[in-house]
């Protein structure tokens, strides 16, 4: 029995060594591999540059943010002396003119007064003599009448006071104004685009996204109707129903900016596309179905397709459009390359996708068979007096 015992504690003891041991291998941890000092000293570096690089950007977005509020401050500074100006010369040009007025009504009572003043006199001092037998008396009277004569008084009748007119004199100081508006308005794009165009990509055309209609340049700068579609394949890329191309480049960070000719033609759609737009269905331009675009239809009706469309009334028909893409910020640019001056800006935007560049060369009706064409920043362009020709 003792040894029963024996062995029943000897079975128990050897139980619980195993299930300890069990345990604490469970419980032992997993070894890490362990990095080598180069190693730590490489992933020390790449902190320590990142943080360098983060601190350059911080600094170059002060530069940024300093130089756009000096700027801001000169031009809305120049523009408050503008609108001062106009206003204190109205309100100098309105006080003249009423200075007049009031000289010319002075000028009449004086005028006035020195009449009636002579005529009381006549009315108490020449009345005619009375019958005398002294014919002396009677030459003396005479005599004095005619010393005494003055030039007719005026006839009144037909004088008056004019108030001045001052129809058109606001409306005059406001248009001196709006283009003192415009000339800085110019100045201000100018530089803009100068800062915009250093984002210039190299834009060529995707002819697998052609619509068949379309002829594309042997380079991928040109972009036509050429009236009959072409037998090719329905690949999933392809417009099916509008005639429209996609650029090959595609961007999905940073900025972006190019340039199309849109010389002597009557319309065209330019913008940006999203990846996922339909190629196959007939879907509204506007950012809600993924497009960012401006149109010209009939030669002088421009629109920017936001949602709603908004008409664009310009001063002058655009030669060159730019267009430039903020994807961070998510701004969609159009700017007039000649004139200078800003079309459009689709703002708030957000993007998801990759963009592509996006082009509509219209039908080939009357006045339409030009090409667009993507062109280089500062190219010279060969212009016709029709070009140059106001909306």
């Amino acid at each position: 029995m003792v040894a029963h015992f024996r062995d029943k504690t000897q079975q128990e003891n050897s139980s619980s060594s195993s299930s300890s041991s069990s345990e604490q291998q469970e419980s032992k941890p997993e070894e890490v591999p362990q990095e080598t000092e180069a190693e730590i000293q490489q992933m020390i570096q790449k902190r320590q540059e990142k943080i360098q690089e983060i601190k350059h950007s911080v600094d170059l977005s002060n530069k940024n943010a300093d130089r756009e509020m000096a700027e801001g401050v000169r031009v809305f500074s120049a523009l408050k002396e503008s609108v001062e100006r106009g206003q204190a010369e109205l309100m100098d040009f309105i006080k003249e003119k009423q200075k007049r007025t009031e000289k010319q009504a002075q000028d009449f009572i004086k005028e006035l007064e020195g009449e009636i003043s002579e005529l009381m006199k006549r009315s108490s001092g020449e009345e005619s003599p009375s019958c005398s037998t002294d014919s002396l008396k009677l030459l003396q009277s005479v005599r004095s009448m005619i010393i005494n004569h003055r030039q007719p008084t005026r006839n009144w009748t037909e004088v008056n006071v004019h108030p001045p007119s001052y129809e058109g004199t606001v409306v005059r100081a406001v248009v001196q104004l709006e283009e003192a508006l415009t000339t800085e308005m110019k100045k201000l794009v100018r530089a803009e685009l100068n800062r915009i165009q250093q984002y210039e990509v190299d834009v060529t055309l995707d002819p697998d996204t052609a619509h068949p209609r379309l002829i594309l340049s042997d380079d991928g700068k040109e972009v036509s109707d050429g009236d009959v579609g072409k037998n090719l394949p329905d690949n999933p890329e392809r417009f099916s129903l509008n005639p429209c191309v996609l650029g090959k480049q595609s961007f999905s960070s940073g900025r972006f900016y190019y340039e199309v000719q849109v010389l002597r033609k009557t319309e065209w759609d330019l913008g940006v596309a999203s990846e996922s737009i339909s190629r196959k269905a007939d879907t509204p331009l506007c950012p809600e179905e993924g497009y960012w675009s401006i149109w010209l239809r009939k030669r002088i009706q421009y629109r920017a397709l936001d949602d709603p469309p908004v008409r664009l009334l310009l001063r002058s028909r655009p030669m060159k459009v730019g267009v430039f893409v903020d994807y961070e910020e998510g701004v969609v640019s159009f700017y007039d390359v000649h004139t200078p001056a800003l079309l459009y800006s689709f703002t708030g935007c957000s993007f998801s996708e990759k963009l592509f560049p996006y082009f509509n060369p219209g039908l080939s009706g009357v006045r339409n068979f030009t090409p667009l064409i993507i062109s280089p920043v500062n190219q010279v362009m060969e212009i016709e007096l029709m070009d140059c020709i106001d909306v």
